[in-house]
C-alpha cells in the first residue's frame, strides 16, 4: 500500500515538475474543438463553434469595460495631477494624488507625449493610504525596472518612526524601504517635506 501510494507521489510530482502555464485566448478557444478521437465530432464542432464565440464575446466586453471604467479614468487623474503639479511645489518633480490607482503606465506616456513641453522630471508620487497616512513613491527609471530616477535619501533607508523622524528632522515618519523606493508618513505635509528635502539633498551631493 504504501509503496503503491509513493509511487504515485513520485509520477505526480515529476508531472507538476513538467507542468508550466502557457495560456493566451487563442489557446482557450482551441480546446472547444473535438478530440481527434471524439464521437459526433461534427455536432461537437457546432457546439464549441458556439462556446468560442460566448468565450470571445465576453472577453471583449471585459476589456472594452476595462479600459472604459478603469484605464482611462487613471488617466485622466494624472493628467489632472500633472497639470498641477507647480501648485504642489515649485520644481514640477513632485505629484500629487487624492486616491491611489494604477500610474506608472499612463505616466510614461504621458512624458513621452509631451516631451517638449512637460519640462522638468517627475521624481516623486504622494497618496493617501488605505490606513489615512500618506506615501512617497519614487518613480521608477522605466515602467518594468526597480531602479528608481531618484531614490529616498540613503541615511533614511530601512529606518522607521522616531529613529526616522530624528535622523530626517521631519515630524511622524512612518518609514523608509531599505532600498529607498516608498516610504510613508502620518499627514500629508510630512510626506511633502519627505520629498522636498530629498530634492534637495540630491541638489546638494
Amino acid at each position: 500500500m504504501i509503496s503503491c501510494l509513493l509511487l504515485k507521489f513520485e509520477k505526480e510530482s515529476f508531472f507538476f515538475r513538467r507542468y508550466s502555464i502557457s495560456t493566451n485566448l487563442s489557446s482557450r478557444v482551441g480546446y472547444f474543438n473535438p478530440a481527434w478521437n471524439d464521437s459526433n465530432s461534427q455536432e461537437k464542432e457546432e457546439l464549441g463553434f458556439k462556446q468560442a464565440m460566448e468565450l470571445i464575446g465576453k472577453e471583449f466586453l471585459d476589456r472594452f469595460h476595462f479600459y472604459l471604467h478603469v484605464w482611462w479614468p487613471a488617466r485622466a487623474l494624472l493628467e489632472q495631477a500633472i497639470a498641477n503639479r507647480f501648485k504642489i511645489d515649485p520644481s514640477g518633480s513632485i505629484l500629487k494624488f487624492d486616491r491611489s490607482f494604477p500610474w506608472r503606465e499612463h505616466l510614461f506616456d504621458i512624458e513621452k507625449e509631451q516631451s517638449s513641453t512637460l519640462g522638468t522630471t517627475i521624481k516623486y508620487v504622494l497618496y493617501p493610504d488605505t490606513n489615512k497616512t500618506w506615501r512617497i513613491q519614487a518613480v521608477p527609471v522605466n515602467p518594468t525596472s526597480f531602479e528608481n530616477r531618484l531614490s529616498l535619501p540613503k541615511q533614511w533607508q530601512g529606518l522607521r518612526d522616531n529613529d526616522l523622524s530624528t535622523k530626517s528632522g521631519i515630524p511622524n515618519c512612518i518609514f523608509v524601504h531599505a532600498s529607498g523606493f516608498i516610504g510613508g508618513n502620518a499627514t500629508y505635509d510630512g510626506v511633502l517635506a519627505m520629498a522636498q528635502q530629498s530634492l534637495q539633498l540630491a541638489n546638494t551631493n
